[in-house]
């Protein structure tokens, strides 16, 4: 077969993502909640959407007043505006500095996602 009688076969380079945040706890999971794809990922949005509208409220319906919260190294969690809010808004927080660098076993969400899909 000649090289231009094949059909022309094509792939994207990059597969399409999807972004998930998820709380995690000995005590249960609150639902994925999804981004909208399109949806820039910032700080305000991160406070804004995800933590005051969604996962802190459900967070605390699981947990009551009592809860230890963490984040993983996301740009918009590690932000100074992000650490001021958590402060505020959690009744215990681990600070990023005791955050382990970067251990997928350490990772919960991971399993909760990929149980999911």
């Amino acid at each position: 077969m000649h090289a231009l009688e094949r059909p022309l076969r094509t792939h994207m380079t990059f597969s399409e993502t999807v972004m998930v945040s998820v709380g995690v706890s000995k005590l249960g999971c609150t639902e994925l909640f999804f981004v909208e794809p399109g949806v820039k990922m910032n700080c305000v949005y991160y406070h804004d959407v995800l933590l005051m509208q969604k996962l802190l409220p459900v967070i605390r319906q699981i947990s009551g007043s009592e809860f230890v919260f963490q984040q993983d190294s996301a740009p918009a969690h590690r932000v100074h505006q992000t650490i001021e809010l958590i402060h505020r808004e959690t009744p215990d927080f681990i600070s990023p500095e005791q955050w382990p660098p970067n251990s997928p076993d350490l990772n919960p969400v991971d399993y909760k996602i990929w149980a999911s899909m």
